[in-house]
């Protein structure tokens, strides 16, 4: 049975985005040889990528770029190569490589998803999509980049979460350049 995972960046305020969704402070100190390593390691995982449109579009926008390949060509072939799944209401085609779109139901589709053999899923952004599935129980694991950066104002990737949501710490790790990798897992907490 596949699980799904979320990987975002977030804040020590705990915004994965900021105003206007600006997520110019997630990619700051990515000059740290051991952050460098940690991200390209994580590119090399398999699975299925899960978006919800507005995070689609924008990597849809950036990884299949000759710029994306020159500067960071780990990670852009894995994104470009990886299958992905794009919940939207609103697009009509989904044009990125390896991209199957889903209009319907997102819930419905995870569970579907997660009841029949096939590679774990994980949600990169997608805040609604990650607040979505949260609330209906679907989401095994959650993996938080913290970045040493306050903003004061943005989007948590759990808004309208209606109850708590109790998890356990699978992991932590400190990187040189001041962000801290959380692993933290639902199935652990009994949540």
């Amino acid at each position: 049975m596949p699980n799904l995972s979320v990987f975002n960046n977030v804040t020590l305020d705990g915004y994965f985005s900021g105003e206007g969704g600006d997520l110019r402070w997630a990619h700051a100190g990515t000059d740290d040889p051991e952050y460098q390593a940690f991200v390209a390691d994580n590119a090399k995982g398999g699975g299925v990528l899960v978006f919800g449109r507005v995070t689609y579009q924008m990597m849809a926008g950036w990884w299949p770029t000759p710029a994306a390949a020159q500067m960071d060509p780990v990670v852009a072939s894995r994104m470009n190569a990886l299958p992905k799944v794009v919940f939207s209401r609103t697009l009509t085609k989904a044009e990125w490589a390896n991209t199957t779109l889903v209009r319907g139901d997102a819930s419905g589709e995870i569970r579907r998803r997660k009841a029949a053999d096939g590679p774990d899923m994980v949600i990169l952004g997608s805040g609604r999509l990650v607040a979505a599935l949260a609330r209906e129980g679907l989401i095994d694991e959650y993996q938080l980049l913290v970045n040493p950066v306050v903003l004061g104002k943005g989007r948590t990737m759990f808004e309208g979460l209606e109850r708590p949501l109790s998890l356990a710490l699978a992991e932590s790790r400190a990187f040189r350049n001041g962000k801290v990798f959380f692993r933290y897992s639902a199935e652990a907490a009994g949540s």
